[in-house]
């Protein structure tokens, strides 16, 4: 499914004063939302600002602006004030010319131009040719946006700040997610629920207001399984953990790619938290010993034939390989996939760090290096890292294409590898106890999760894509700015086990947040397991059909899974034993259901209360929590519980300042690391 585009109209200046001027066009400045791109010989800036129905170009020095088109002109004519045209194309498409003072303009069969002007001039589409949508651009055009920023007010919230200029209200388009998303409560905003444009995405409904507030709900970002796993399942998960962790050996690893590297350190990191949510630790040694082994020769660049290198010019980690080789390592070189790779690294240092503390403080500033390569929040220029390299805070999902210019724009094929970059670094945070990382890792990865069901899965009825396309699809193979292929990278679109399973692996705790729309993995298994009957399917793609199959139908799944004679680089019958007896008994959800709510209303109130009753055993008489020994995190004795937060704080002031999930993760993460281990086993058990 395709949006082509065209240039139906192309804006320039007839009397350039520097032809010959070396730079055609010039960045001058740019935010989240907004570039603002100049024209120095033409005198023209454009204020090109993501979601605005109107293009916005500004003129100075007197100015001849003209406009062609492809097409022809039917009609042509002004208002009385010579501040507004009305353009007819041959297309059937009608486009309205605002002016911020009088201009002459004249046409010809395919052609605009002006006499000399200097001010504001801003360009709109007539949605279907419509009039009654013509008020509307008339009421709202002489107010423009020049930039746009996106503010981390707090938890699971961003903010949309367009800064404005012109006088009355600005008009902006909104997504269906936006639509989803944007909270009337905390934003003082109007949707024009009748003025609508059509796109690839969906409807984008007009919005006034010039500053939105977008709320997700809450996603539970924890080391193990949400529901639990019954006792009486253990043996059997056990028996698999043996043979999954006696098959470990660094030396026996045979790959340098990063992408698959990461995958077999991701692998046996969950084997950890596997063996300690069924409380067999008697395996952690030696998956910490492998851990050790596979992460430090990338962290410290001793791995043999690979590594990790910092790139100044564009400001990011790149691999060896990929330095001399764009398509090795699935163009990390050039900047493709790193939330994807690097989200594995991150979810094997973050296990590690949980589990070896000293590890952890060892190798913290290489960690935190890795996870700014796709997620730093700074504004610096100078920083090391460019800002949410991968994220796109307009669409509010990440691409994974990097610098490649492709006709369709930049792509993404896994969410749920996209997720799991997100979800790894806030469990980095739980482990260093950084309610920062936290709150950015589990808000990103909500917002992944609600993208990836707005877009990526294809609910039968759904009206957002054609007809057709919601006919033959359950899911989107790669998604890209401009089309929607069914096909994968690596497969055709028949393969449908494959396009299933790009968007559940890897299979861990933030799948079951991903996938708690019961009835679309219903939908999803039934449309892909007629695949599974061609000759040559992969015993690991089967793993994964089969795992989605266990939301709804556990006993014949895993029937299925003790069967495999195989599985993906990625996963192990451990793991897929796990998910299988960590359903629970799963209900059918309506589509659309909220992430993760209940879940999270019931547990923050129980660890809220635990939680209080624990740190009030830390707090001196002021009311001020200090821990008495910080040295494991901060490295110096007697700091607070977290510089990072806030310095030393009480109760009341951290309970009013952060969201209660949190809170909770950064606190009881200390808690857990920190005073847990020097209390009795029998305590540390029963806690």
């Amino acid at each position: 499914m395709y949006q082509v585009f065209v240039a139906d109209l192309t804006i320039s200046a007839t009397n350039k004063t520097d032809p010959d001027q070396g730079k055609s066009h010039v960045v001058s400045s740019y935010s989240d939302l907004s570039v603002t791109l100049d024209m120095p010989s033409a005198k023209l800036r454009f204020f090109l600002v993501r979601g605005s129905p109107f293009l916005t170009c500004l003129t100075t020095s007197n100015t001849e602006i003209s406009i062609s088109t492809i097409h022809a002109i039917l009609s042509f004519y002004s208002s009385n004030s010579l501040t507004k045209y009305t353009v007819k194309l041959n297309n059937n498409q009608t486009w309205l010319i605002y002016s911020s003072s009088p201009i002459n303009m004249s046409h010809g069969l395919s052609s605009i131009t002006s006499e000399g002007f200097s001010g504001i001039i801003r360009i709109a589409v007539l949605p279907d040719s419509d009039p009654k949508y013509e008020a509307i651009l008339d009421r709202f055009s002489s107010c423009y946006p020049i930039s746009g920023d996106v503010a981390f007010t707090k938890p699971f919230c961003l903010e949309y700040k367009w800064e404005k200029k012109g006088w009355g209200d600005l008009l902006m388009l909104a997504h269906p997610l936006h639509l989803k998303l944007l909270s009337s409560k905390d934003s003082e905003v109007t949707v024009l629920d009748d003025f609508k444009y059509n796109s690839v995405d969906g409807e984008l409904v007009g919005v006034v207001g010039d500053s939105w507030v977008l709320k997700t709900d809450p996603v539970s970002v924890t080391w193990h399984s949400i529901k639990g796993i019954k006792e009486e399942s253990y043996g059997e998960i056990v028996d698999a953990l043996v043979k999954d962790v006696g098959g470990l050996d660094s030396s026996a690893i045979t790959t340098t790619s990063s992408y698959f590297y990461g995958k077999l350190i991701a692998r046996a990191a969950r084997l950890a938290l596997i063996a300690e949510e069924v409380s067999f630790l008697d395996v952690i040694p030696t998956i910490r010993k492998f851990l050790k082994e596979t992460i430090e020769p990338w962290l410290e660049g001793t791995f043999a034939g690979n590594g990790f290198l910092h790139d100044d010019k564009w400001g990011g980690i790149v691999t060896k390989q990929g330095l001399t080789d764009s398509g090795a390592d699935f163009g990390f070189g050039i900047y493709n996939d790193h939330h994807y790779h690097l989200g594995y690294f991150l979810y094997g240092i973050a296990v590690l760090a949980k589990f070896d503390l000293a590890w952890g403080r060892k190798y913290r500033s290489q960690a935190y290096s890795l996870m700014a390569d796709f997620m730093n929040l700074g504004r610096r220029s100078n920083s090391n890292y460019t800002r949410l390299r991968c994220f796109d805070l307009y669409k509010l999902h990440s691409w994974a294409g990097g610098l490649t210019e492709f006709a369709d724009g930049r792509n993404q094929e896994s969410t749920s590898e996209a997720v799991n970059a997100y979800y790894s670094a806030a469990l980095m945070g739980l482990a260093y106890g950084d309610t920062h990382l936290v709150a950015t890792g589990s808000m990103l990865a909500a917002l992944e999760i609600h993208a990836a069901r707005t877009w990526w899965q294809v609910k039968e009825g759904d009206k957002l894509y054609t007809e057709d396309f919601t006919r033959e699809n359950r899911v989107v193979g790669v998604l890209w700015a401009s089309k929607r292929d069914s096909g994968l990278w690596f497969a055709p679109p028949e393969w449908k086990e494959c396009r299933l399973g790009i968007q559940l692996l890897p299979l861990s705790p933030i799948s079951e947040v991903l996938f708690s729309d019961v009835g679309f993995a219903r939908e999803l298994v039934n449309w892909t397991l007629p695949a599974l009957g061609r000759e040559g399917v992969g015993e690991g793609w089967k793993g994964f059909v089969y795992a989605l199959e266990g939301i709804y139908d556990k006993e014949i799944a895993l029937e299925k899974i003790k069967n495999l004679n195989g599985h993906d680089g990625g996963n192990t019958l451990t793991n897929l034993l796990w998910w299988i007896h960590s359903r629970g008994d799963e209900e059918e959800a309506g589509y659309g259901g909220k992430i993760g709510t209940l879940y999270l209303v019931a547990c923050c109130h129980l660890e809220s209360f635990i939680l209080r009753k624990v740190v009030n055993k830390f707090l001196d008489e002021s009311g001020k929590m200090v821990c008495p020994s910080r040295k494991s995190f901060s490295g110096e004795e007697g700091m607070p519980l977290k510089q990072d937060i806030a310095g030393e704080m009480s109760w009341d002031h951290l309970e009013s300042t952060w969201d209660p999930h949190v809170c909770f993760c950064g606190l009881v993460s200390w808690f857990e690391q920190v005073l847990l281990q020097s209390l009795p086993l029998k305590t540390q058990e029963f806690l």
